[in-house]
């Protein structure tokens, strides 16, 4: 029997996204952008029904592509807000064409990705819990994450979400010392 993380559950979807993608360090600045602003459409909601409309999301939001986003217009956002395919929460979509507009920004100054690992210093922060219980909602880096982002316009991303955000793309590696992608997942980090 393999031993995973208590949350990924038996889904087939959960349990292959568990073990190919959650922890593992992600230094794409696209990809970055994607992960965050589908980390808050999950505010309020359970990780699995975002991934089960992963798909629907990559389609209606061009693919994450943020420039392609940043131009959305109100009537670009009534059509998604009527859509599916994606939670229709206005609120959040809204907020995607605003952190495209941001993520731009940082992008053109720094990159997103440097900017964002500049939070656990370049490298990811290699945790070894045992059990969920352990695992922390936020830490100081997601605050400080959550509070710089917010400073250069991003919206939905509060500790919480940044911390959801950090563990999802290996900046900090939270799979459980007795989960068998712990170690893999380590290895990755040169740490």
């Amino acid at each position: 029997m393999v031993n995973r993380c208590g949350w990924c559950g038996t889904a087939p979807n959960y349990v292959e996204y568990h073990d190919t993608e959650w922890g593992v360090p992600e230094y794409d600045s696209r990809a970055l952008w994607e992960k965050l602003i589908l980390d808050g459409f999950q505010a309020g909601l359970a990780w699995i029904t975002i991934l089960n409309k992963r798909d629907g999301f990559r389609e209606v939001f061009e693919g994450f592509d943020p420039a392609a986003i940043a131009r959305w217009t109100p009537a670009r956002i009534d059509d998604a807000v009527q859509d599916a395919r994606i939670i229709r929460h206005r609120g959040k979509i809204e907020a995607t064409v605003t952190n495209a507009r941001a993520w731009q920004q940082i992008e053109a100054a720094e990159g997103f990705s440097p900017f964002i690992w500049s939070f656990v210093g370049g490298a990811p922060i290699q945790n070894g819990f045992t059990e969920l219980a352990q695992v922390p909602a936020k830490t100081p880096e997601a605050e400080a994450m959550s509070k710089a982002l917010k400073k250069r316009g991003f919206k939905f991303c509060g500790p919480v979400i940044c911390y959801a955000f950090m563990q999802a793309c290996g900046l900090v590696n939270d799979h459980l010392t007795s989960c068998h992608r712990h170690a893999p997942v380590r290895a990755l980090s040169g740490r």
